[in-house]
């Protein structure tokens, strides 16, 4: 049995307008997909049964998508296609050039959880608080490889050709004033990272953002 919290049976029965016998299919990230039945309908509250198992679960590949926040409907834009892609963290970046100074997190997070219901997933990416782009690179971990967006350099694909795949990653968006010569200078520097363009146009960052992931998808990720 699965019980429901009040926002929980809200929806399930307020909005998708459910009732006591129907059948739901659940995940919660770690054991596929379920196929359950409403035992219990009510306003605040409800129960379901998981009666056999459905997709079996599937994990992204362990990819971060960075990026500085912008205004609020293209940060939630951001937020939910990097779900609908395959981003394992969203890790929103206070950059030196950042417009937004505040994000709410468990907002984001719902965005998340939406978008991977939507698509179908039976995984939900964490998205984590805002933090400085200087206090993440300064505890970067060595493993990973990093993916940061350019305007001004060679295309994605030769930066990336003989790039290992499978392993960790992650992308770095700008905000839309681009990076500061500081930051650009401390990203260079770093063995892990990897400077990229998207192409001869300036993309806004929200578009970078989908851009970067199909780009990083399509060469390196479980697209190929």
């Amino acid at each position: 049995m699965v019980p429901l919290d009040r926002a929980q049976a809200h929806y399930l029965f307020g909005v998708m307008r459910q009732s006591a016998g129907g059948v739901v299919r659940l995940f919660n990230g770690r054991d596929g997909e379920w196929i359950a039945r409403v035992e219990e309908a009510g306003k605040r509250a409800g129960a379901l049964r998981c009666e056999a198992p459905g997709v079996p679960q599937s994990m992204p590949p362990d990819l971060w998508l960075l990026f500085a926040p912008i205004k609020k409907a293209r940060t939630d834009f951001i937020v939910e296609k990097a779900a609908e892609m395959g981003a394992r963290e969203i890790l929103p970046v206070q950059t030196d050039f950042t417009n937004s100074e505040r994000v709410r997190q468990d907002r984001l997070q719902a965005h998340a959880i939406e978008a991977a219901e939507q698509c179908g997933g039976t995984f939900v990416p964490t998205v984590r608080d805002l933090r400085k782009l200087d206090a993440v690179l300064a505890q970067w971990p060595q493993e990973r490889q990093l993916m940061f967006c350019d305007e001004a350099l060679a295309g994605a694909a030769s930066a990336l050709s003989g790039a290992a795949g499978g392993g960790a990653w992650a992308i770095l968006i700008g905000p839309e004033g681009g990076f500061s010569e500081a930051e650009r200078s401390r990203l260079n520097a770093m063995p892990q990272a990897r400077a990229v363009s998207l192409g001869p146009r300036v993309l806004r960052a929200d578009t970078a953002a989908v851009a970067a992931m199909t780009v990083w998808q399509s060469t390196l990720g479980d697209w190929q």
